[in-house]
């Protein structure tokens, strides 16, 4: 069979460094104007199918066709969270150094599933969480990089059912004593999703209830713990947090590390949120207790302004993650001696140069300037905490300790708590739909709030202010002290 004839297999050096221009122009205008632009989409469902072919090009088109296209048909269909504006679930930034690592990382297409595909991917992510971790004040732990918290927490769940000692990996679960897996009522539902795969099952999950201040209760942790083990289940791991997802709470982790050691359970601290919040002294004690952990989890792509996905895995037990998850067949046998291959921590193979982008973080802003724009963020928060505590037809329904703020309008002689929620979902429609800013919503203790998350690197005062003015109009209220 004859081969076809092809002009060249990929883009020429020349044509590469015009088309590379082109892109690089089109990422500093965006950057410069994304602020202009509607922070939420405001596309229907199914309109960029529509907008597109059904088919893929027979012959190949311009660099200038492509763009045009993502101006045209994919930027309208983007919610944008590098706009200043974006004030919803947590705070992410996609910044300057961390695109630049994008961009050589895609350009080295490496697999770092062993040492030897990629010695420096293997060595720099072992190095770069080093520097992480003493940024946070952690000890000097075991860290390898995943894409979310949701992929940390199940790889720190799996290792801590291989530490039950239960022989699960060989045997399977079948006719084992039911697993319990503990978690606050305000854990993220990352930790349902792990159970579920790893087969605890939702009847296995034990949420234990919260304070006013929505921190778990510890009592009540280790009574559960107690009832469970009487009834013939096998209690394995607790997960504590540290910023939970709705009010940024941070659970009691010393002494839910003394009731694990009592217990023999493994504990696991998801601080993917307010975790890097430690970079600035001031707000260790957001840590504290967390060097009693088995394993912690802590997002650079939330509040360390590394684009998306990078999730930071530390264990003080390596060891059991190899136990849980080393197999290897012989197309990957490499008996490299002082070699760590990280394929043997994860279920993972595959490994993205996702340390590229932490390493060029680090190396732009510095661990000082890091905590200079943590500082910024929280200084924010606390403005707009200082005018709706202020304000009579606002009220705050938790403490703000980090970058996030959940309040709700309360008019006065409103106290049924559907009215009240109807009246903040037709504020938060409303807010959103100006295109300036996106906040979203959760329920404390059943009720309804808007939430505020500050954390993007180009959010400022003038940002926060309008934000809260336009609660204040979409509520007919006065927008006061500010």
């Amino acid at each position: 069979m004859e081969s076809e004839s092809i002009d060249s297999p990929d883009m020429s050096n020349a044509e590469f460094a015009k088309a590379l221009e082109r892109v690089s122009d089109w990422i500093v205008s965006y950057r410069t104007r994304v602020g202009g632009l509607p922070v939420l989409s405001r596309i229907q469902p199914g309109d960029i199918e529509k907008a597109l072919p059904s088919s893929a090009p027979l012959e190949g088109e311009p660099v200038e066709a492509w763009l045009k296209d993502l101006e045209d048909i994919i930027l309208p269909g983007v919610t944008h969270w590098n706009h200043p504006g974006f004030m919803a679930y947590f705070g992410i930034t996609g910044s300057a150094p961390g695109i630049l690592a994008e961009l050589i990382g895609g350009a080295i297409n490496t697999n770092g599933m062993l040492w030897k595909t990629c010695p420096a991917l293997a060595e720099l992510e072992r190095v770069v969480l080093r520097w992480y971790a003493t940024a946070l004040g952690l000890p000097d732990w075991f860290g390898m990089i995943t894409d979310t918290a949701s992929t940390s927490t199940l790889v720190a769940l799996a290792a801590a059912r291989e530490a039950t000692g239960l022989d699960v990996r060989q045997e399977g679960l079948s006719g084992k004593p039911p697993l319990a897996l503990y978690c606050s009522e305000e854990a993220h539902s990352s930790v349902d999703k792990a159970g579920l795969v790893l087969g605890v099952g939702m009847q296995g999950i034990r949420r234990i209830p919260s304070s006013e201040a929505f921190r778990m209760h510890v009592d009540q942790l280790e009574a559960a713990i107690e009832k469970d083990r009487q009834d013939g289940k096998h209690p394995f791991a607790v997960v504590a947090t540290v910023g939970t997802t709705s009010a940024t709470a941070v659970d009691p982790v010393r002494e839910i590390a003394a009731v694990c050691r009592r217990h023999g359970l493994w504990l696991h601290v998801d601080a993917a949120y307010a975790g890097s919040a430690a970079v600035a002294p001031e707000f260790r004690w957001t840590l504290d207790g967390c060097d009693q952990a088995d394993s912690l989890v802590v997002n650079p792509h939330k509040w360390l302004f590394t684009p998306i996905d990078c999730s930071a895995l530390f264990t003080s037990r390596p060891d059991i993650f190899r136990n849980a998850f080393s197999l290897v067949p012989e197309y990957l046998r490499t008996d490299v001696r002082g070699a760590v291959d990280l394929m043997d921590y994860s279920f993972q193979l595959g490994r993205r140069f996702r340390a590229l982008k932490l390493w060029f973080v680090f190396r732009h802003f510095g661990t000082r300037g890091i905590a200079a724009r943590i500082r910024e963020h929280v200084r924010l928060a606390q403005e707009l905490t200082s005018w709706i505590d202020a304000h009579p037809q606002l009220e705050r329904l938790a403490p703000a300790p980090f970058s996030v703020v959940c309040f709700r309008v309360h008019p006065a002689g409103m106290e049924e708590e559907p009215d009240l929620e109807r009246l903040n979902a037709s504020v938060l429609q409303k807010v959103n739909a100006t295109g300036e800013v996106f906040l979203s919503h959760t329920k404390l203790k059943g009720r309804y709030c808007l939430r505020v998350a500050i954390g993007n690197l180009q959010t400022n005062l003038e940002r926060v202010r309008r934000a809260y003015r336009l609660v204040c109009e979409a509520a007919g209220i006065p927008a006061t002290g500010i």
